[in-house]
C-alpha cells in the first residue's frame, strides 16, 4: 500500500509571526466557503423567473448563465489560489470577495439579461474563494492547518450547497430578482470587509516567485474549452467537437510546455508524488457523482405528476423550496466529525478512505436507481450520498495539500479545484444528455420533460462514475508499487 507519511514541509520552523485569531479565520473561511457555493445553488430555482422576466425564448439562452459562471470559475480556479501564494492571503480574498461583489451588484444595477451573463462571469471567478481556505488556515494554524483547512472546505461545502438551493426557492415566493442582487451584493461587500480585517497581512508564502503569465493564460483557454464544451455541448451538437478537441490538443501541449517551464503553473513534481494525480482524478469523480445526484433529484422532484398524462405521469410535484429541504440529509452528512478519516490519512491508509467513500456513494445512488419516486426515498438516498461525497472530497484534498509544503497550498488547492470544476461540469452534461435522450410532451404546454425510465438510468451511470474511482486508486497504487521496486533494483 501507498505510504503518506508527513506533509512536505510540516516539520519546517514556520517564519515568525504574530498568532492570529483562529476562531475569526475559520469563520471567515466557512464564510467565503458558504457563500460561494450557495451563489450557485441558488440559481437553479430562479431560473424559470429569470426566462420570464428576460423573456428568453428558448431554455438554451438561460444555460449561458451557467457556461458565464462555469468559465468564470475555471479561471479563478486556476488564478486565485496561486495569486495567494504569490501575493499574500489577504490579498487574493480580498480580490475574490470583491469580483464577487462587482458580479452581484452588475446586475443590480442593470437589470438585464447582458448584465446578468457580465455578472454571473465574475461571479463565477470570485467563486474561487471557496479554495483559499485551504492555504491562509494552513499557513496560520500551524500543523492543524491541513486538517481544519479540508473540514472547512468539505462541511461549508455542504452547507452552503442547501442554503442556496432554500434560499433560492424563498428568493422566487419572496423578493424580486433585482431584490435578490441587491441583498447579494451588500453580503459578498461584507465579506469583503471581513476577509480584509480577518486575514493576517503576511508576506508571501513564495517571495521572488511569479506567475507565468502564458502558461497561466493558456491554461485558462484550454480549460474553458473542455468546461465550454460540457456546458453547451448538447446545444451545439456536433459542432462542439471543434471546442472539444482544441481544449484537449491545447491541453497536451500546455504540459509538455510546463515541464521545462521555470514559472510553471503547477509543480509538475507535485502531481508525480504518490496518489496525488488519483486524487486529482478523484475530486473530479466525486464533483461529477454530486452534480449528477443534485439534478436528477431536483429535476424529478418538481416534475408534477398532475400536469402529465396518466400513462407517463412521475414525479412528486414540488416547489424549489420544498425540494431543497430533500437535501437537508446531504448536507448534515457533511457535518459528521472526520477524526477517523484524518488520522486514516496521516497514516498512510489513502487507498482504503478513497474506496469507502466511493461504495457508500455507489450504494446510495444504486438505491436510488431503484427507490425514487417518495420523499422518504430520497432523504435516505440524500444521506447516504452525502457521507460518502464528504468521505472522497476529505481524502482528495487532503492528500493534495500533504504532497506540497505550505508555501504551496495555494498551488495545490488550484489543482484540485480545476479537477473538481471539471467534474462538476462532466456530471451536469452527462445527467443533461440522458435526461434529453427520450422527452414525453406535458399537455397543453408545449413543454417536453424526460421520460421516467431514463431517472433509473441516471443514477446508474453516475453509480459507474463512483465506482471508478476504486478503479482509479487501485490502478495508481499498482503502479507505485511497480515504480517503488524498480528504484529498488
Amino acid at each position: 500500500m501507498t505510504e503518506i507519511h508527513q506533509p512536505a514541509g510540516l516539520g519546517r520552523a514556520a517564519p515568525s509571526r504574530p498568532a492570529p485569531n483562529k476562531g475569526a479565520l475559520i469563520a471567515v473561511g466557512a464564510v467565503l466557503v458558504v457563500l460561494t457555493n450557495a451563489v450557485v445553488f441558488l440559481l437553479p430555482p430562479l431560473l424559470p423567473l429569470i426566462q420570464a422576466q428576460y423573456h428568453l425564448a428558448t431554455v438554451a439562452e438561460t444555460t449561458w448563465i451557467y457556461s458565464a459562471l462555469t468559465l468564470g470559475g475555471g479561471a479563478g480556479f486556476i488564478l486565485l489560489p496561486r495569486l495567494a501564494d504569490v501575493h499574500g492571503d489577504r490579498n487574493a480574498a480580498v480580490a475574490a470577495s470583491a469580483f464577487l461583489t462587482i458580479g452581484a451588484l452588475i446586475p443590480a444595477v442593470g437589470d438585464s439579461y447582458p448584465t446578468l451573463l457580465a455578472g454571473c462571469t465574475l461571479m463565477g471567478f470570485g467563486g474561487a474563494a471557496q479554495l483559499l481556505p485551504l492555504g491562509f488556515l494552513r499557513r496560520n494554524l500551524g500543523e492543524s492547518g491541513i486538517t481544519v483547512g479540508v473540514a472547512v472546505l468539505v462541511i461549508a461545502t455542504g452547507v452552503g450547497i442547501v442554503v442556496g438551493m432554500i434560499g433560492g426557492g424563498v428568493i422566487v415566493a419572496t423578493l424580486s430578482l433585482r431584490s435578490f442582487f441587491i441583498i447579494l451584493t451588500a453580503a459578498c461587500a461584507a465579506t469583503t470587509v471581513a476577509s480584509y480585517a480577518t486575514i493576517p497581512h503576511a508576506p508571501p508564502a513564495e517571495r521572488g516567485r511569479r506567475i507565468g503569465v502564458l502558461g497561466t493564460v493558456w491554461m485558462i483557454a484550454w480549460v474553458a474549452a473542455v468546461l465550454l464544451t460540457l456546458t453547451q455541448g448538447l446545444v451545439w451538437g456536433r459542432a462542439a467537437l471543434i471546442p472539444l478537441a482544441a481544449g484537449v490538443i491545447g491541453g497536451i501541449a500546455w504540459v509538455r510546455v510546463e515541464r521545462r517551464s521555470s514559472s510553471a503553473v503547477f509543480d509538475v513534481a507535485m502531481m508525480k508524488a504518490p496518489l496525488v494525480t488519483a486524487s486529482c482524478v478523484c475530486i473530479a469523480l466525486f464533483a461529477a457523482v454530486n452534480s449528477a445526484f443534485l439534478l436528477l433529484l431536483s429535476t424529478y422532484a418538481q416534475t408534477s405528476p398532475t400536469a402529465l398524462r396518466p400513462a407517463d405521469a412521475y414525479g412528486l410535484g414540488l416547489d424549489a423550496l420544498d425540494t431543497a429541504w430533500l437535501m437537508a440529509p446531504f448536507a448534515a452528512a457533511f457535518l459528521v466529525r472526520g477524526t477517523v478519516l484524518d488520522r486514516a490519512l496521516f497514516k498512510g491508509r489513502a487507498v482504503p478512505v478513497f474506496v469507502t467513500g466511493a461504495l457508500v456513494s455507489a450504494a446510495g445512488l444504486a438505491w436510488l436507481a431503484v427507490a425514487h419516486d417518495q420523499r422518504w426515498h430520497y432523504l435516505v438516498g440524500a444521506a447516504v450520498m452525502g457521507l460518502g461525497c464528504r468521505i472522497g472530497y476529505t481524502a482528495s484534498f487532503t492528500l493534495v495539500q500533504m504532497a506540497v509544503p505550505e508555501e504551496k497550498a495555494g498551488m495545490a488547492a488550484g489543482a484540485a479545484g480545476t479537477f473538481m470544476a471539471v467534474g462538476f461540469t462532466l456530471g451536469t452534461a452527462l445527467v443533461s444528455g440522458d435526461l434529453s435522450a427520450s422527452l414525453i410532451s406535458v399537455p397543453g404546454t408545449g413543454l417536453e420533460v424526460a421520460a421516467k425510465g431514463l431517472y433509473g438510468i441516471g443514477y446508474w451511470l453516475s453509480g459507474v462514475l463512483a465506482l471508478l474511482v476504486v478503479v482509479t486508486v487501485l490502478v495508481s497504487r499498482a503502479r507505485s508499487g511497480r515504480r517503488a521496486e524498480s528504484t529498488a533494483s
